[in-house]
């Protein structure tokens, strides 16, 4: 799913969409010990209103966040396929629209048993239905289509304890300590939607997959529930660019260097703004990036094998390689660098010593203190 699709299916993820119904919604909680705690299965036109605002703003958040980050799109393995396989379930799941109470036990006991999970949580599961409207010729709205996306949206959401120290309470009309603790049922720390929604049509071949934490995605419902094979994080990905570019550049990598190849891989995200697709970068392409960089031939040529041995035929996502300010760190010191701030910082030996050498206006600000700068002179040895 792109950006396009994975937006048209959020902004009409809402009541007052008139193409839009969400038809059952399951509830289930449970606790650190895997036992159910209380479940619910009901039409969404029999829950009160402003519970249901709350669901709904829940399973919105499984299509938020950044594709490639928080949003990861899986394809299932030729095993989902057989009989007991995951893709299997999850459409019988789906052809079922939660009506089925027998399906839905499985279904929230499948959840319970594959995925890793440290507390208590709250499920939510609901089956919706988007009236897909094609245009036509004259990019017109065609209202006769009747091209139905039908979808299972799934959120799991962690439950905590609250205790507020000290409240109003009203029948004293007196400040008192609270002598109940509520157990809140906060937004989703990860998700899913089934079936994907490609070219604006259902392709029950993949899943979306959310992640609150990028940095560390819940490997246990891509692999484990839905039988996918886990692909690296946005972190991860940055890591292993990192790896390719030390195990590359060697000693020609420089302050110079790493800023030049992160404004380039930003150019591409700039330049692909409007594009529905995320833009990505293969060994080729960081060839071009490195050489235009300052990187020599002779470096370069180790670039294939190396790509390869660590990344096979994947492509990185542009946008998990970035970085919107550059960090400089050495023992004891590290200065944080804007994008519009480098090209006032340069390394130079003084005295011979390197150094790292930043130009200054007649005022720098220290702790938040505007201060003067001092006159002291530095020459280098003849």
């Amino acid at each position: 799913m792109n950006k396009k699709e994975i937006n048209e299916i959020k902004r009409n993820l809402d009541k007052d969409s008139g193409f839009f119904t969400i038809n059952h919604v399951v509830t289930a909680c449970v606790d650190a010990e895997k036992k159910v705690k209380c479940m619910t299965n009901r039409m969404n036109n029999l829950i009160p209103e402003d519970e249901s605002e709350l669901i709904v703003a829940y399973l919105k958040k499984i299509l938020s966040g950044s594709i490639g980050k928080n949003l990861l799109e899986y394809h299932f393995p030729k095993d989902a396929y057989l009989e007991g396989g995951a893709q299997i379930f999850m459409n019988e799941v789906l052809r079922s629209k939660l009506s089925d109470e027998s399906l839905v036990n499985r279904y929230i006991q499948r959840i319970i048993e594959k995925m890793e999970y440290i507390s208590t949580y709250t499920v939510f599961v609901a089956h919706c239905t988007y009236a897909v409207i094609s245009k036509n010729k004259n990019l017109e709205s065609d209202l006769e289509s009747d091209n139905n996306y039908n979808f299972i949206i799934t959120a799991i959401c962690p439950v905590n304890l609250r205790i507020d120290g000290l409240i109003y309470d009203e029948e004293s009309n007196s400040i008192a300590k609270k002598e109940t603790a509520d157990r809140i049922v906060d937004p989703p720390t990860d998700g899913f939607l089934f079936p994907l929604f490609s070219d604006r049509q259902s392709d029950i071949n993949g899943v979306l997959y959310y992640t609150k934490n990028a940095k560390k995605p819940n490997s246990s419902i891509v692999q484990e529930l839905l039988g996918c094979e886990y692909s690296m994080s946005g972190v991860s990905e940055k890591v292993t660019f990192h790896a390719i570019m030390n195990n590359v550049c060697g000693d020609e990598l420089d302050l110079n260097v790493i800023n030049s190849v992160n404004n380039k891989i930003q150019d591409i995200i700039d330049r692909s703004a409007h594009d529905t697709e995320i833009p990505t970068v293969n060994s080729r392409d960081i060839s071009s990036i490195l050489w235009e960089s300052g990187i020599s031939q002779q470096k370069l040529e180790h670039l294939p094998k190396v790509y390869e041995t660590a990344l096979g035929e994947k492509e990185l996502t542009c946008a998990n390689l970035v970085d919107k300010k550059t960090v400089l760190s050495v023992p004891g010191v590290t200065v944080n660098i804007s994008k519009e701030g480098m090209d006032k910082v340069r390394t130079q030996t003084v005295g011979g010593k390197k150094c790292l050498v930043i130009e200054l206006d007649d005022k720098m600000s220290v702790n938040g203190l505007e201060t003067a700068i001092e006159e002291n002179k530095i020459t280098e040895p003849v």
